[in-house]
């Protein structure tokens, strides 16, 4: 092992390890610190409850790997569903996302030609527009046009604008499930623009899941730093910035706590009270499932689609977000469900099946929602409950524990509204930098934010070495 390196990263999620990965191929040494006893962050993937069924620990869905320009270079093995999403309503039926725009629009009657107007121009220029928003607010674009098209409809809240354009139940609930994502309340301004985003993405990428689970992009991502050159060391925490060698550079795939916490004589006063006052969003509470059977979803359409939206109407999944942003609970929280087994034989025996589920609660919430959840999803799917065999709660608090960098359960890693879309951490036109020169932040908390394309890590590299 070396005694001194050009770059330290402190944490190997994507973000860290995909760091890590740009200044090998630039041609510094780097070492990666990762306090957990494997790499990965989020990106994990276990036999939770009974032998030969794999889940997914945080994420799943992999939404945005597919358009992200850090996650070009590998050959990601992914396994895409025959449709993206589905959307079960109270009638039996279920709005589906396909592959197509057009037929996706089809299926929304009299409102496909404004679902055309509001998602197209993000799918028909997908490499411009992902390229724009996967990186800081504040940057000159490339794609000024585009730009202005999509600002016009991501300022307004969600729920006004799926009241305001769209004419059918179906549509406006298609819409207010996408939206939801940003953990937003549907009436807060910018919560359109993960609606678009997110629906446009489906259309672009499919939504898939890792072949064998998320765990499987981890250990890619480990191989390909490794074999460049990088070194890993599992299970060793950074206690203090001050205990790694002088001189190096530092990349931290950190939360703005933990940058304050292990950095705090290494960085002005004035910025850390900067950092304290950046605000996490709600957390999440999770379940895993091993089933005896695939979920008897009463709309047909739902056995198609690797992620389920369960909450019903516009008017339902706005006030369950609303009721969370108010610090409640809601007695009908909106569910995002993912059914990746249906699609990858190797997440559970033949004839069985894995479920992974989450809403919406409180920062930092000890309650336990499993009947919540259950009740949703049985409300669309009778029977769900006859075929649990084990379950696996998470409560905010101990998927915290899982992964420190998501405070409170917020698997954002920050709220992403519209000051902290501005100010990710601290506003500035360089977030990634601190006033250390010595010192810069690689993590969700800084742009574009939280999802699975390592495009912090990505952007902290470049411009270190702009500016160098």
């Amino acid at each position: 092992m070396q005694e001194s390196y050009d770059a330290v990263v402190v944490g190997s999620g994507a973000n860290g390890l995909i760091a890590g990965t740009r200044l090998l191929q630039a041609g510094r040494s780097v070492l990666v610190l990762e306090a957990a006893a494997q790499p990965g962050g989020c990106l994990r993937s276990a036999e939770l409850l009974e032998s030969g069924f794999r889940h997914d620990i945080c994420a799943s869905v992999m939404a945005l790997a597919t358009v992200s320009p850090a996650l070009e270079e590998l050959s990601l093995d992914l396994v895409r569903p025959p449709a993206p999403l589905a959307h079960p309503l109270d009638d039996g039926t279920a709005v589906v996302v396909e592959h197509s725009l057009d037929e996706t629009a089809s299926g929304l009657g009299v409102d496909a030609a404004i679902y055309r107007l509001l998602v197209g121009p993000p799918v028909r220029h997908a490499d411009r527009f992902f390229a724009e928003i996967l990186q800081p607010l504040l940057h000159v674009p490339r794609a000024p046009l585009l730009l202005t098209r999509f600002g016009l409809t991501a300022l307004p809240p969600a729920y006004h604008l799926a009241r305001l354009v769209f004419r059918t139940e179906r549509a406006r609930a298609l819409f207010a499930g996408a939206a939801a994502h940003a953990m937003l309340s549907l009436r807060e301004p910018v919560s359109s623009a993960f609606g678009v985003i997110m629906l446009a993405s489906a259309h672009v990428g499919g939504w898939p899941f890792m072949r064998g689970g998320s765990g499987a992009l981890a250990e890619l991502l480990t191989e390909r730093f490794q074999r460049l050159g990088g070194e890993l060391r599992c299970g060793t925490p950074v206690e203090a910035l001050s205990s790694l060698p002088s001189g190096t550079v530092l990349m931290l795939d950190l939360s703005p706590t933990g940058v304050t916490r292990i950095a705090g004589d290494q960085l002005p006063k004035r910025y850390l009270q900067k950092l304290d006052r950046y605000r996490y969003g709600p957390g999440a509470f999770k379940i895993d499932w091993t089933l005896n059977g695939t979920v008897p979803w009463r709309a047909e359409a739902c056995l198609r689609a690797g992620t389920i939206h369960v909450g019903g109407s516009l008017e339902e999944i706005s006030a369950a977000e609303e009721e969370v942003a108010r610090g409640g609970h809601p007695e009908r929280p909106f569910v995002l469900v993912t059914q990746a087994s249906l699609f990858d034989d190797t997440r559970a025996p033949q004839g069985k099946q894995v479920l992974w589920a989450y809403c919406h609660v409180p920062n930092g919430s000890s309650r336990d929602m499993t009947n919540e959840i259950e009740r949703q999803i049985e409300r669309f799917a009778p029977g769900f409950r006859d075929l649990i065999r084990e379950r696996k709660t998470w409560t905010s608090r101990e998927l915290e524990q899982q992964e420190p960098n998501c405070i409170g359960g917020d698997v954002n890693v920050g709220r992403q509204d519209y000051r902290q879309l501005l100010a990710r951490p601290v506003l500035s036109l360089n977030p990634y930098r601190t006033p250390n020169p010595r010192i810069l932040l690689c993590s969700a908390a800084t742009p574009p934010g939280g999802g699975v394309h390592g495009m912090c890590g990505w952007h902290a590299v470049g411009q270190l070495l702009r500016n160098q």
